[in-house]
């Protein structure tokens, strides 16, 4: 074939492509408005939450500070160094005789032998990957500490850049005795460039021995929060609009061992009565986001709370026996529901309120246990079966949900969990269309379609939309559903769990494309769904319809797998007649592997367009590789 022919070849696919003819058969959707089918689930859509990928310390938890309890091994103590400026000398130590509490009994001991104004002795600390400073912002601090000596001992506290060692914030504090006293301190940066190359400095400037715990320090926080969480990570979760969470999450609920699992009783009031803990993911957890702070992030997305209570399995395959030797377990989650749930006249309840939140949070579903299908004992029936007659007794109205299946108790609720590729999430978009309807009800507690490292691409995102039309489709038995995992720090070493929604670094956070796909999803969603009929459609077109009979519009979900456009006739039957507005939002790009990173956050998002259907039948071209969401009045 000479190269003259394959050129106009080539320049004929590119004209048919272009007019829209290179495509797939044209296909017919039929949308029978005025025929309800089954009612959508008001909270089908939330959100699932665990400490992995530094989810929480370094991620959604806004400490700035990494390792502010001086946990130490053999190279030292970790994250923290000692810098001797100018003619100082010192030593930096752990003291495992003193601490300030119970729970933090150990410190950093610092003995300064020589130091100056001009030639400080100082403890530098790198931060989750460097600390984001930016201009004209407020940071609060605080820390614990004493001296050897009742003398006025001042300190100087800086945020540092790495490379000019410019000062960007300061403040100082003065140590008063030779007792544990926390010290609280603010410092303001001024007209400094945002950047996430600096580090946090404790500098002390004449010979003194003192020892420092807790040391901690926040940028600002959403809806100022003390102790609260990331702006703008929040702000993604927030046009999310979920409607749940389940929380404290999986493996981290689990622990490798029973003794690490997440013990909310070690979770709750002043941050120095909380030991911390090693987590699941070879790293360990503050307890900065402890049971309350939770509770807060429902709040202040107003999300109903789903609480994990530990069901007495551990990773590491320790089994807590169904009967006596299970039962302070049983009465360690009612305790937690009481916490979460009690007024101030009961003990859980007061306890809350002694930690600043008076006013219960409703519960209406708890799940016993996270993926007891691992345990080789075989002992969850008997362990679920346990904990669901204790909770039923004192709370009947809470629908316990099941971790997988059981025969002998009849859950409320079972979660299913599904990790797939893209081809085998376009399968599972009708894997509840023949579900049997007397129950149980299904939480499709963690699911992702994993493409893409560290967030998911452009194929991955048409996976989960094909899923999630299911899914829709079904959610008069699937009544929740959450992607898993939620965060992933994108820094060398910050991820455990690869195909996660949300990516970040200290100073910035972007969406994947799976992420802008729920947006699209949750942002519109009927009450219940319609009649529908697809005719002509190859098996990569996926579908969904709802309609909101309050807001009285239609929720229609288009997917085209394929990269070939999809011409689609939509025969809208029961439309009135009249110009009906419509809102079309499209998720596409040219490639599976398509996708946004912390460079490039905006490769793939979303693109709204607008048009008036004036009649019931409505010709519509799907772009290849693209996810409709159509917002259309009814009026």
């Amino acid at each position: 074939m000479t190269t003259h022919r394959i050129l106009r070849i080539a320049l004929v696919m590119s004209s048919l492509t272009s007019a829209g003819l290179w495509a797939q058969s044209p296909a017919t959707l039929t949308i029978q408005l005025n025929q309800p089918k089954t009612a959508v689930s008001p909270i089908l859509y939330g959100l699932m939450t665990e400490e992995i990928n530094y989810s929480y310390d370094g991620g959604l938890y806004a400490e700035l500070i990494r390792n502010r309890t001086f946990r130490s091994d053999w190279t030292g103590i970790l994250n923290w160094f000692l810098i001797e400026k100018g003619n100082s000398a010192a030593k930096m130590s752990i003291d495992a005789s003193t601490g300030p509490s119970k729970a933090l009994t150990r410190s950093a001991r610092i003995e300064v032998a020589s130091a100056s104004t001009d030639g400080p002795a100082a403890l530098l600390n790198e931060g989750y990957w460097g600390i984001a400073v930016r201009p004209n912002t407020r940071y609060k601090g605080s820390l614990f500490a004493k001296s050897k000596s009742a003398d006025p001992l001042p300190l100087k506290l800086a945020l540092v850049s790495d490379h000019s060692q410019k000062i960007l914030a300061t403040s100082s504090i003065t140590i008063n005795g030779t007792e544990w006293k926390e010290y609280n301190y603010e410092m303001l940066s001024g007209s400094v460039a945002a950047s996430a190359e600096n580090h946090f400095e404790l500098m002390v400037d004449r010979p003194a021995t003192v020892w420092l715990q807790l040391v901690s320090l926040f940028p600002p926080t959403y809806k100022g929060r003390p102790n609260g969480n990331r702006i703008d990570i929040m702000e993604k979760l927030a046009a999310m609009r979920p409607k749940f969470l389940r929380f404290p999450g999986g493996n981290y609920l689990e622990g490798n061992r029973i003794e690490t699992r997440f013990d909310w009783r070690k979770t709750v009031g002043p941050l120095v009565d909380r030991p911390t803990h090693p987590t699941t993911w070879n790293y360990h957890s503050s307890d900065g986001m402890g049971l309350l702070e939770f509770l807060l992030w429902c709040e202040d997305l107003n999300m109903e709370p789903l609480l994990g209570v530990f069901a007495g399995y551990s990773l590491g395959g320790q089994v807590v026996k169904p009967g006596p030797d299970l039962e302070p377990y049983v009465e360690e989650a009612l305790d937690e529901i009481e916490y979460v749930t009690g007024g101030p006249e009961t003990k859980g309840g007061a306890l809350r309120a002694s930690h600043g939140h008076p006013a219960p949070f409703p519960v209406r579903y708890v799940e016993v246990g996270n993926e007891d299908n691992f345990d080789r004992s075989r002992s969850y029936e008997g362990r679920f079966a346990q904990y669901y007659k204790a909770i039923k007794a004192r709370y009947p109205k809470i629908q316990v949900i099941a971790s997988m299946p059981v025969k002998d108790t009849a859950a409320d609720v079972l979660d299913d969990h599904y990790y797939k590729r893209h081809q085998e999430m376009f399968q599972l978009a009708k894997r509840y269309d023949s579900a049997d309807r007397k129950g149980p009800r299904i939480f499709v507690g963690e699911w992702a379609t994993r493409e893409g490292s560290p967030t998911p691409n452009l194929g991955a995102a048409l996976g989960d939309a094909a899923f999630l039309t299911g899914l829709e489709r079904n959610s008069d038995i699937v009544i929740m559903a959450a992607y898993a995992p939620l965060f992933v720090n994108v820094n060398p070493g910050g991820m455990q769990w690869s195909s996660d929604l949300i990516g970040y670094d200290a100073m910035n956070s972007y969406g994947s494309p799976p992420y802008y796909a729920q947006v699209l999803f949750s942002s519109c969603l009927g009450d219940h769904t319609v009649e529908t009929a697809a005719g002509g459609a190859g098996e990569k077109f996926f579908y969904s319809a709802t309609v909101s009979q309050k807001a009285n519009r239609l929720c229609l979900k288009l997917v085209n797998g394929t990269s070939l456009p999809q011409p689609v006739t939509l025969d809208l039957k029961g439309l009135s007649n009249g110009a009906h507005k419509a809102r079309i939002q499209t998720l596409k790009a040219d490639s599976l592997r398509a996708t946004n990173t912390i460079a490039h956050p905006e490769r793939v998002v979303p693109v709204t367009s607008n048009m008036t259907v004036n009649s019931q039948r409505v010709e519509h071209t799907m772009p290849g590789y693209s996810i409709q969401v159509v917002d259309l009045e009814l009026k």
